[in-house]
């Protein structure tokens, strides 16, 4: 992060033969296309318009141009530590995806960016677990992040490359790892959450309405 010449901050990414510069709001790039903060809001107000609209070739460059201007500013807001912008940064990523969906000139195109969508929500769930630490809100929290994006995970493996592709993922090894690091490094045993699943499972009922009881309350917080 360094200083532009009017006092703003910036991101410096080195890459080869070359510097890029990121702006740290709005789009990376700076740039207001057609008057909009974002590419994707300039394409939800035109598709607002005509809901049948498919993307020209064209458009659909700039999605791309979009996408990876993003993408650069992520991998720098985590690389910084600076994980909730990482995770706004994902979240702008996954709504491109949900919304080209409707206006994916084709299928191809759309599989060509829902590839990738395993690996920005690794950076999601990554990002989220980090502010559940850096937050105080405890190892327990980040634990039960990164189980509930592993279960989130699961469902997409379902849906578009199979179960049994699961287990062997990178991806999916990578944040079991990260998981089970934080339950070593801070003597985390199982989550209420965890505790309950195995009730449920070992058909304790009566231990699963309390343990159900003890979320509740926590989820509620202080009355």
């Amino acid at each position: 992060m360094v200083k532009g010449r009017d006092g703003r901050d910036v991101i410096q990414m080195r890459v080869d033969m070359g510097v890029l510069q990121l702006e740290t709001t709005g789009r990376p790039d700076g740039a207001q296309p057609n008057g909009c903060e974002t590419y994707l809001d300039y394409l939800q107000g035109v598709l607002l318009k005509d809901p049948d609209r498919k993307l020209s070739e064209g458009e659909c460059g700039e999605v791309d141009r979009e996408f990876i201007q993003y993408y650069h500013r992520r991998i720098c807001w985590l690389s910084l530590r600076e994980f909730r912008r990482a995770a706004r940064d994902a979240d702008h990523s996954l709504a491109f995806m949900d919304f080209l969906k409707t206006c994916s000139p084709n299928e191809e195109w759309t599989l060509s960016h829902e590839q990738y969508r395993p690996f920005v929500l690794f950076h999601r769930i990554q990002a989220e677990a980090l502010i559940a630490l850096d937050d105080g809100e405890g190892a327990e929290a980040a634990v039960e992040v990164i189980s509930q994006g592993l279960d989130r995970l699961r469902v997409l493996f379902e849906s578009y490359e199979g179960a049994e592709r699961f287990e062997d993922d990178d991806i999916v090894k990578r944040l079991i790892e990260i998981r089970e690091d934080i339950r070593k490094r801070y003597e985390i045993g199982l989550t209420l959450r965890e505790r309950l699943d195995a009730a449920v499972a070992h058909e304790q009922y009566e231990l699963a309405a309390k343990l159900r009881d003890e979320l509740a309350k926590r989820d509620l917080g202080p009355l």
